[in-house]
């Protein structure tokens, strides 16, 4: 697989979202997220993501688990200041020092590795000053158990005052052909600073790749049945968005999936999506997605078929953990 560089940091081209293999998107099956893992390294992928949120705590141990004995392969990103209790339940964005400290050792223990190659604090706490939070992020680059930082869903203002603390590395933020408000706000700055992006959920949590229809499709436990997008009016509406990119997909020989991961491939070399998923059938797919070919054309046509606020609805039932 090609390497692309987030800020400093080399890393490649595609890396794998770990979410969805401990929770969010309905049920998974530990040994097949595990082998997923291990299949995405064989290919020659690098960068991995996960958080302690996600389980809670569990997708840690389970990525964990699945990188015994291939550290070295591995660009390994985990993310803290979304503060879940082992039961579930919230208890809201810490950025505080001393929660910094401590979510930091917890994720070692829960990896099993002695550093974190990029930690992310996975949304701004908009009580603590960022300059205070960077700063305690920033010890622990000193102390030896992180080697990057970034920030996740952080405004333009934000990451500047935080790269003066520290250089950041790269801002993690929803980005994808039904979600193109980074391009206006931040992208920008990071140009300016050399900081990299690195977009979750760049297949629209799935919409994009065509395999959904109606919103009983998800799971019971899946979080998407309760997001303003998988709703009613927008659903329908959002999936005008879906078929649209299916022809042009269907057209270029392609999966949908693979057409809006090469669309973010090619928006500059400073991107490095990070799609889910929790089996190989699907790792294979959106692996393919660096051989589709896109033209100045194919990019021109996909502007037209999903500009900015094309899709319908909010991001999430509440965006006041947004940083904006």
């Amino acid at each position: 697989m090609e390497s692309r560089t987030l800020g400093s940091l080399t890393v490649s081209a595609l890396g794998l979202g770990c979410m969805g293999m401990s929770e969010f998107y309905g049920p998974g099956e530990e040994n097949e997220s595990i082998a997923t893992i291990q299949a995405f390294l064989d290919a020659g992928g690098s960068l991995l993501d996960t958080a302690d949120m996600y389980g809670p705590f569990t997708n840690e141990v389970l990525v964990g688990r699945a990188i015994a004995g291939r550290r070295d392969d591995v660009v390994l990103a985990t993310k803290f200041g979304n503060e879940r209790r082992p039961d579930g339940s919230w208890v809201g964005i810490n950025g505080s020092p001393d929660y910094v400290r401590a979510a930091c050792d917890a994720s070692l223990q829960r990896l099993g590795v002695d550093h974190i190659d990029l930690y992310y604090q996975h949304r701004v706490d908009k009580t603590v000053p960022i300059e205070e939070t960077v700063g305690a992020m920033a010890e622990l680059v000193q102390a030896g158990k992180v080697r990057h930082l970034g920030l996740s869903e952080a405004s333009a203002d934000t990451v500047r005052r935080a790269h003066e603390v520290h250089p950041i590395t790269a801002l993690q933020t929803e980005y994808s052909l039904w979600e193109r408000e980074p391009e206006s706000k931040v992208f920008p700055v990071l140009e300016e600073l050399g900081i990299g992006f690195v977009p979750y959920s760049p297949l629209g949590r799935g919409f994009l790749t065509g395999q959904f229809r109606s919103p009983d499709d998800f799971a019971a436990d899946d979080f998407r049945r309760h997001s303003p997008r998988f709703q009613g009016e927008n659903f329908a509406r959002n999936l005008q968005l879906v078929d649209r990119v299916k022809e042009l997909a269907d057209a270029k020989a392609c999966t949908p999936a693979q057409l809006a991961l090469a669309w973010l491939l090619a928006q500059g070399d400073h991107i490095v999506p990070i799609p889910g998923t929790k089996n190989r059938g699907r790792l294979r797919e959106n692996l393919g997605a660096a051989d589709v070919e896109l033209s100045a054309g194919d990019l021109n046509r996909l502007d037209e078929l999903a500009p900015a606020g094309a899709a319908a609805g909010a991001r999430y039932p509440h965006m006041d953990s947004i940083d904006v």
